[in-house]
């Protein structure tokens, strides 16, 4: 497997990616997108930071990746749609530069405050202007935190240190997070109007681009400080150009811009707003922390397929893949059987019971996705775009779960919006720990092995039906490896594991004989 590292590393991610068996590494930063686009399809992985831009086209180029590893925690720089589609999973570094940046966040903060950075330039060009550069104390303020992440929750605990009244908004931290974290959970408009300094620490999303932007400032406290280091775009920047010439805000430090490198227009030509060029990551500590980590991250799911801190993808560690892997395996055979019967495919809902409800079940229903979507699409699906390609697709998806157990240990059960309801809902259970068994099929209950060649029959409950399909395969040299059936309200279903594929000359001359109504071929692997 080859990995193809196109940013700055730091030596020991290098070394970590090299000592893995089976794996080689080339190292070429400083690349042209046109440049990487034309090698990019030798690798197996890529990893990059904030320089590399993964784009649909570097993406798409790359035929055989199988995972991208973002040295760091945004990933505005990858196009995560289209890896998600092609069955990449997008991985990132979320704690390795938490401090580094937090830090660098509250550096800002008190540069803005005293006004450090203009006093600086002013001793520089050798003027003695005490007078002019008069700040403010950060003790008994208060600072809006928005978005308590591993960022946002370290700033938090510092500017406490500070003696800073701190309120955080965050859609994702409970009550008791907050205060344990020592902040007032509030909302957006409250934070807004209440606080003295604002940072932000939140990913650019299309909910968070424009969070800050003319309607806003308006809500916020006259003589307002605001701090980003998080993701260019959060704040509107001919906006806060606008609010900070009216006096509405009373100065701002960014780290990030809308547009980097920026076009260096008004917006650096005013004293109220001190900047800094990305730096929020740039410590050498930090570098080491992501660099290594994302390299471990990398090795993991290329040689053991264990998935941390994907952003598309359920992160899965070792130990809990061992524990799914039985569920996975029952899962995508259930999807390949419900998509062989059945003619169409609207919507999907999944049912999980007794302990496997308990289980991280995300990736169960990847599995599931993926089997079922497999058996009819013209183009690769795996466990990542699976659930993508349902969504482009209007397939509807729904989950859900209960831990209470009925007559299984563990019970999953699938329904399909389709136009053949006989055949529409299909569970399934472990045998043992691992063997995985269809203990249901439209509702008619039987013991199953969801495995190779399997016939699946409806038929009338009637004699002989049995025997005309046993005397139908042996004339056709067709071994019968196990002979399940299920019967219910007159009518029965059985599943019928043979040893080779069924001609259809066989399929149809069986499909005439006496009380059958359906005979269908499925191939399980």
């Amino acid at each position: 497997m080859k990995v193809l590292v196109s940013d700055k590393f730091a030596p020991e991610g290098i070394e970590i990616l090299k000592q893995a068996p089976g794996i080689t590494v080339d190292y070429k930063t400083g690349m042209k997108p046109e440049e990487l686009i034309a090698i990019v399809g030798e690798y197996d992985a890529l990893a990059i930071r904030s320089s590399t831009k993964a784009t649909k086209e570097i993406i798409e180029a790359g035929k055989n990746l199988r995972v991208i590893g973002r040295a760091g925690i945004g990933v505005d720089n990858v196009d995560v749609p289209t890896a998600t589609r092609k069955g990449i999973v997008v991985m990132n570094t979320p704690g390795g530069n938490a401090v580094t940046t937090a830090e660098h966040s509250l550096s800002m903060m008190m540069a803005l405050a005293r006004k450090i950075p203009q006093a600086y330039l002013s001793l520089k060009e050798k003027k003695w202007e005490k007078g002019k550069f008069t700040g403010v104390e950060v003790m008994g303020k208060t600072l809006g935190v928005v978005g308590l992440g591993n960022i946002g929750s370290v700033v938090a605990d510092r500017a406490q240190g500070l003696k800073m009244k701190v309120l955080g908004y965050d859609p994702f931290v409970t009550k008791e997070m907050a205060e344990k974290l020592g902040v007032e959970l509030v909302s957006l408009d409250e934070l807004f109007a209440r606080s003295d300094f604002i940072t932000v620490h939140v990913p650019k999303t299309e909910e968070t681009k424009g969070m800050i932007r003319a309607e806003t400032i308006a809500k916020m406290k006259d003589g307002v400080r605001l701090i980003n280091c998080a993701r260019g775009g959060i704040i509107v920047e001919k906006d806060l150009l606008a609010a900070i010439k009216s006096g509405k805000v009373a100065g701002a430090a960014l780290d990030v811009f809308e547009k980097e490198p920026p076009e260096f227009g008004e917006l650096f030509e005013i004293p109220e707003i001190i900047f800094t060029p990305h730096l929020g990551a740039s410590t050498g500590e930090a570098l080491v922390n992501v660099s290594v980590g994302i390299a471990k991250q990398m090795v993991d799911y290329l040689l053991y397929g264990v998935i941390t801190n994907a952003v598309n993808f359920p992160s899965v560690s070792r130990e809990v893949r061992e524990q799914l892997a039985p569920y996975l395996n029952l899962a995508e055979r259930m999807g390949r059987l419900a998509g062989q019967l059945l003619s169409t495919l609207k919507g999907v809902e999944i049912d999980y019971r007794g302990e496997v409800a308990g289980l991280n079940t995300k990736p169960i229903t990847h599995s599931m996705l993926k089997g079922l979507l497999e058996t009819f699409m013209d183009e690769p699906v795996n466990y990542v775009s699976a659930p993508a390609l349902a969504k482009a697709r209007g397939i509807s998806v729904k989950e859900s779960s209960n831990v209470e157990s009925g007559d299984y240990t563990s019970l999953i059960k699938v329904k399909i919006a389709d136009q053949s309801p006989e055949l529409a809902e299909i569970a399934g259970t472990l045998f043992g720990k691992t063997d995985p068994r269809v203990v249901s099929i439209g509702g008619v209950r039987l013991d199953a092995i969801p495995a190779g060649y399997v016939l699946v029959v409806r038929n009338t409950d009637k004699p002989g039906v049995i025997g005309n399909i046993g005397s139908l395969l042996g004339r056709y040299s067709i071994n019968i490896g196990q002979f399940q059936l299920g019967r219910k309200g007159g009518e029965a279903v059985c599943m019928i594991n043979v040893d080779s594929l069924i001609q259809e000359a066989a399929l149809e001359e069986l499909r005439r004989l006496p009380n059958i109504i359906s005979a269908r071929q499925v191939n399980l692997g």
